[in-house]
């Protein structure tokens, strides 16, 4: 259990910096061009900046099931990139078919990247969130001001 968790350690935690990374620049560049728009913001100005919050975390999971992917392979468990990275996408979604598993000796790393890959989602999710709150407080703010003169 040590050694699984002395492996796991900075790659959760490079991981977690990608998935910091991936946030602070998400949400800048969001409040920034949020910011360009103000005023009067059509229809597809918010559909187009939720899009690409979505699709820049994703983004930003796809290249933490990467890394994961990478650990495998240094590790020799498996020799093909894309059964690595198969694999460590079925761990990260926590979606766990089973039909491709690792060593005894690595096993125990599956779930572990399992417990990352749920929270790393659950922080994509709240980027969302946030930007879906922040479209609808935008929205709000407009109808008042529309109905206010």
């Amino acid at each position: 259990m040590r050694l699984h968790l002395l492996v796991a350690v900075p790659v959760m935690l490079a991981c977690l910096l990608l998935q910091g990374l991936v946030v602070a620049v998400c949400l800048r560049r969001y409040a920034r061009f949020r910011n360009d728009w103000k005023g009067a913001e059509p229809l597809w100005v918010d559909v187009a900046m939720l899009s690409v919050v979505m699709l820049v975390t994703l983004c930003g999971n796809f290249a933490q099931m990467a890394v994961w992917a990478g650990l495998f392979l240094l590790l020799g468990e498996f020799t093909d990139p894309w059964v690595a990275i198969y694999h460590s996408a079925v761990n990260f979604s926590t979606l766990g078919y089973g039909d491709i598993v690792m060593s005894e000796r690595w096993r125990l790393l599956g779930p572990i990247e399992a417990a990352h890959g749920i929270l790393m989602f659950g922080v994509s999710t709240a980027v969302m969130t946030a930007a879906v709150l922040d479209v609808v407080k935008n929205s709000a703010a407009r109808l008042e001001r529309k109905d206010a003169t």
